[in-house]
């Protein structure tokens, strides 16, 4: 017998955009905290949302950083991914000055350099996004940093091993929301000599 559904076309669902916070949000969420923490916590907090964006750190990578895992010479973090398996992130000049600041008044005595654990951190941030209404969680803070990584011109085979995926499609799905415009910016003919 035949299927009775085989000639209904599956509907289509939109695919929305996920939010990512832009550099100006990250400033925002600064200025937040500066205002309405103490200065020992808005620092703390600062340093780990910095990480995140200029890491692309999944929370379970980010969350047991050890001061040993820290490469200050070639700014890198060791971190172990998905499957257990050891790697390492990439972070830039603001997550290196806060680490240092942060890390200059914090002694984490075996512990991770934070203080806090895994749901202490999605607290903080869950706090954060109620306070500002600006998207701040960890995924959040991946798809930014793939997505700022891509618009700047990086090929998403690069952002693929700077971020740890296991292929290009998922790098495709946290850059979602990169535009033809974006990415106009970095085209050169392919005939036209290059300098």
């Amino acid at each position: 017998m035949r299927n009775p559904w085989s000639d209904i076309d599956i509907p289509r669902v939109p695919v929305p955009l996920l939010k990512a916070p832009s550099s100006e949000h990250v400033e925002e969420l600064f200025a937040y905290l500066d205002s309405h923490y103490s200065p020992e916590l808005a620092l703390r907090n600062k340093a780990i949302i910095a990480t995140f964006m200029e890491s692309g750190l999944r929370l379970f990578e980010l969350s047991p950083i050890k001061p040993e895992d820290i490469d200050w010479s070639e700014r890198t973090i060791r971190v172990w991914g998905k499957g257990g398996k050891e790697g390492k992130a990439p972070f830039g000049q603001t997550s290196e000055r806060l680490l240092k600041e942060w890390l200059s008044q914090y002694n984490p005595d075996g512990g991770n350099i934070w203080g806090i654990d895994r749901s202490g951190i999605q607290v903080m941030l869950k706090r954060l996004h109620q306070a500002t209404g600006i998207t701040c969680n960890p995924h959040s803070f991946r798809r930014s940093f793939a997505s700022i990584l891509l618009k700047s011109g990086v090929d998403s085979l690069d952002i693929k091993r700077l971020g740890r995926w296991k292929d290009l499609q998922m790098v495709d799905r946290y850059t979602r929301s990169v535009q033809f415009e974006d990415s106009l910016k970095h085209y050169r003919s392919p005939l036209e000599r290059q300098s």
